[in-house]
């Protein structure tokens, strides 16, 4: 079959390789759709080898080459022993993380996202989603209704990451938040805010093209360019008080965007880092302490967040396919797919790839 694989930065490959097995029990083998480009894909391709292992994955024996792909549906094709909630013919959205299901600290507590031999399709796992078929443990596949697209189906992932920075935050009806980072993941944790109640929703970034992209996926948003606007005076002048806004999701991982949030915030507001800081970032920790604040971090999800976000999305509360710009066939992944995405112009914001073409 057709796969992309890692080999090592700037090193991608569409090759031919070998059709995956029968599955064994315990396992759901999928004829892949859809699968989204990350930015964790992104930051393989252009720094890696990073989550990709070089050695072999203590858990999951994996190495590079890696099909990479972790945001993706499919259809399943055939079940192992032992699989009982899908069958072939289903239609699934593929929950990516693999770990543990007991035995290990955190996942006897139910926190299987946080388990120390962690590991990702796609990243770190026999598969991923950038081929034409993949094969997945039964916890991954989960169900889809039939009124959600194939493509509704592989935002389900990227769509949980928002989900879940928005309930790290605690965001609730009539809060005012600002989101900084206007790629895919800031631009679903300001969808997620308006669907958890946000009245009033700001996003910075330096990037006007994605700014206009944003007032068209969510016409109420308040945009701010920190490069021409005093974010901070901005928010303050529209919220309550003047004190500032009641939560901050950092989706970009910039050192200066996390200080402009925690000036923006108001005392004890909440700030959630999701965005991944790719070296050591400095915060004004004396402000931290005098604003009584909250700093979270917000790691991936839980995995029981998929039939949620499936909800949130079929429903509409979510209209994660607004920040699609681009849909691609795998043979275009690397010229059409990676480097469109590093165009610094920012013309795309979530690419997909119809890897059943």
């Amino acid at each position: 079959m057709k796969a992309l694989r890692f080999y090592a930065a700037k090193d991608l490959r569409i090759e031919e390789i070998d059709d995956i097995p029968q599955p064994g029990p315990g396992q759901v083998a999928i004829k892949n759709k859809y699968v989204g480009i990350c930015g964790t894909d992104l930051h393989e391709y252009v720094a890696g080898p990073i989550f990709v292992p070089v050695e072999p994955h203590p858990f999951t024996k994996a190495q590079a080459p890696q099909v990479l792909g972790h945001e993706f549906s499919g259809e399943v094709t055939a079940v192992g022993e032992g699989v009982t909630h899908v069958k072939p013919g289903d239609r699934v959205s593929v929950q990516p993380l693999v770990m543990p299901r007991s035995g290990d600290y955190f996942a006897d507590r139910g926190l299987f996202h946080l388990s120390e031999d962690l590991a990702l399709v796609g990243l770190s796992w026999m598969s991923g989603g950038m081929a034409e078929a993949a094969i997945v443990n039964d916890y991954n596949a989960v169900k889809i209704p039939d009124n959600m697209s194939w493509e509704e189906g592989a935002l389900v992932e990227p769509t949980a990451v928002a989900v879940y920075a928005c309930e790290r935050g605690e965001v609730t009806a009539g809060d005012s938040v600002l989101v900084t980072g206007a790629g895919p993941i800031g631009m679903l944790a300001m969808l997620s805010a308006k669907a958890y109640g946000a009245t009033k929703i700001f996003l910075s970034d330096v990037n006007e093209t994605r700014l206009k992209m944003a007032k068209e996926i969510l016409p109420e948003v308040i945009t701010f360019n920190p490069m021409k606007d005093d974010v901070v005076a901005e928010i303050r002048a529209r919220t309550e008080g003047g004190v500032g806004c009641d939560k901050v999701i950092e989706a970009s991982g910039n050192e200066a965007a996390l200080n402009t949030g925690l000036q923006a915030v108001r005392k004890q507001g909440t700030i959630v880092q999701v965005g991944l800081h790719t070296k050591d970032s400095k915060l004004h920790w004396h402000d931290v302490t005098f604003k009584d604040v909250d700093v979270r971090g917000a790691w991936a999800y839980p995995t029981s967040y998929w039939p949620k976000v499936i909800d949130l999305i079929a429903s509409g509360a979510i209209p994660a396919e607004k920040v699609v710009t681009r849909k691609i066939v795998l043979d275009e992944a690397v010229t059409e797919g990676f480097d469109a995405l590093l165009d610094a112009s920012g013309e795309h914001v979530k690419i997909l790839i119809d890897v059943s073409k």
